[in-house]
C-alpha cells in the first residue's frame, strides 16, 4: 500500500490527500452521489467505509476522454457531445476504481464497492462541484483528478466518511 491516503468526506464533499503522518497535502471539492451515502447495490449512494484503489485506469488518456465501462469511447467531451447524449453518465479523463475493504459493509455481496463500478472519476468542468450530484461515485474536476492520478497507487487506503 501506498503511504498516502485518501479521505472522502460527504458532509463538506471534500477529498484529501493525506500524508502518513497525517499531513495535508492536498485538498479538493468533490460531488458524492445525490441519493446520500449508502452500500446497497443499485442504491446510486456513496458507499461508506474503507476502500483501497483497486485499479488506475486512463494514464495516458487526453483531458476530457469519454469512458464508458472503463474503457475510452475515442470521444473527447464537449457541451455539444452532452447535448446529443444527455442521459449519460459522464466518466471523463481518469478512473481511481475503488475496492471495499470490509466484508458485510463493502466487501462482497450486496454492498460490494468494487462490483458497484464505484469510481474517483473527472467529470465534466460544468459540473458543479460541493454539491451531490453522482450516482455513487466520487466525482472530481479533471485538473485534479489528474493531480491525483499522479499522486497515488493501485492499493492507496480510502476513507469515505458522513
Amino acid at each position: 500500500m501506498s503511504e498516502a491516503r485518501i479521505h472522502v468526506h460527504i458532509g463538506s464533499q471534500t477529498l484529501t490527500l493525506l500524508a502518513a503522518d497525517g499531513a495535508v497535502l492536498r485538498s479538493y471539492r468533490v460531488a458524492t452521489a445525490k441519493n446520500g451515502a449508502g452500500e446497497i447495490r443499485n442504491s446510486e449512494c456513496t458507499p461508506r467505509g474503507w476502500h483501497r484503489i483497486r485499479a488506475k485506469i486512463g494514464a495516458d488518456c487526453p483531458v476530457n476522454t469519454v469512458f464508458v465501462g472503463r474503457r475510452p469511447t475515442g470521444e473527447i467531451y464537449s457541451p455539444q457531445l452532452r447535448q446529443a447524449h444527455p442521459r449519460r453518465d459522464w466518466i471523463l479523463t481518469r478512473i481511481l476504481w475503488l475496492c471495499g475493504m470490509e466484508p458485510g459493509r463493502n466487501r462482497f455481496g450486496r454492498v460490494d464497492t468494487m462490483a458497484r463500478y464505484i469510481y474517483i472519476h473527472g467529470c465534466p468542468d460544468e459540473d458543479a462541484m460541493g454539491v451531490p450530484s453522482s450516482h455513487g461515485c466520487v466525482k472530481m474536476r479533471n485538473s485534479d483528478v489528474i493531480d491525483l492520478f499522479a499522486r497515488v497507487t493501485a492499493g492507496t487506503p480510502v476513507l469515505i466518511e458522513e
